[in-house]
């Protein structure tokens, strides 16, 4: 790929909470320690449009008033939407899930039409689901995924999608102990961590989506290694 991978950031004066941004790092970061160049574009909500010539797009969550926002901006300016029909890697993330989707509902009871990446429709639920998470990936490569969710959604996929993963641990969408939905390489997830920087194998899967060839292996820190044996003693000693 001439000239590096293309990040596009969306709408993070809208979509971010919990340091969805972080994922933009740990891309950059990981191209970087292969030798790969990148550029990000952000891509504010005051922006003319969404350009669709990246390589990678990436949407972190948000509450309902920034979500419903967001849904505007990107319903007028369909770029993300070219682009993923070209099967150009997409991540969403909670909020951005929830508007991926084909159908969404906020607090308030008004029902939203999605963007339809994915084949999934999300109502409130009574109470919030909060804290650590655990889910096996059914994405080839993933393995264990570790996150933190904090959301009032529950999220029902239908027959044009499938989980990112099986929940062990935690809520996730809330049915069929389903984690997060993927149509093609658009994934959506209901965690935070930021989600890339917990999980390398999925931030390395985006990215040999983006670029259209495998990457060379690089060596995990202890560290992160460690965190992932934690949550695995964890999960045996509350499974659900």
């Amino acid at each position: 790929m001439s000239g590096g991978v293309r990040i596009a950031l969306l709408l993070p004066d809208l979509l971010g909470t919990y340091g969805d941004r972080g994922n933009v790092l740990v891309l950059e970061q990981r191209l970087a320690w292969r030798g790969i160049p990148s550029e990000t574009v952000t891509v504010l909500s005051s922006a003319p449009e969404v350009p669709e010539s990246c390589d990678v797009y990436l949407l972190g969550g948000g509450e309902d008033v920034a979500q419903t926002a967001a849904m505007r901006v990107l319903s007028r300016s369909p770029g993300l939407q070219r682009a993923a029909a070209r099967g150009v890697p997409v991540l969403g993330i909670c909020g951005g899930l929830q508007l991926l989707g084909t159908e969404f509902t906020t607090g308030d009871g008004v029902r939203h039409e999605g963007l339809g990446l994915v084949d999934a429709v999300t109502e409130p639920a009574g109470e919030r689901a909060i804290g650590e998470v655990t889910a096996n990936s059914v994405l080839a490569g993933v393995g264990m995924l570790t996150g933190f969710e904090n959301h009032l959604g529950r999220t029902r996929l239908g027959a044009g999608s499938i989980p990112l993963g099986r929940v062990t641990r935690g809520t996730g969408n809330g049915h069929e102990r389903a984690e997060g939905a993927v149509r093609g390489h658009v994934v959506c997830t209901y965690l935070h961590g930021p989600i890339l920087a917990r999980n390398p194998a999925l931030a390395d899967l985006l990215l040999e989506w983006a670029m259209g060839a495998p990457l060379q292996p690089i060596a995990e820190p202890e560290e992160l290694a460690a965190l992932r044996v934690e949550r695995t003693r964890v999960r045996a000693r509350n499974p659900k």
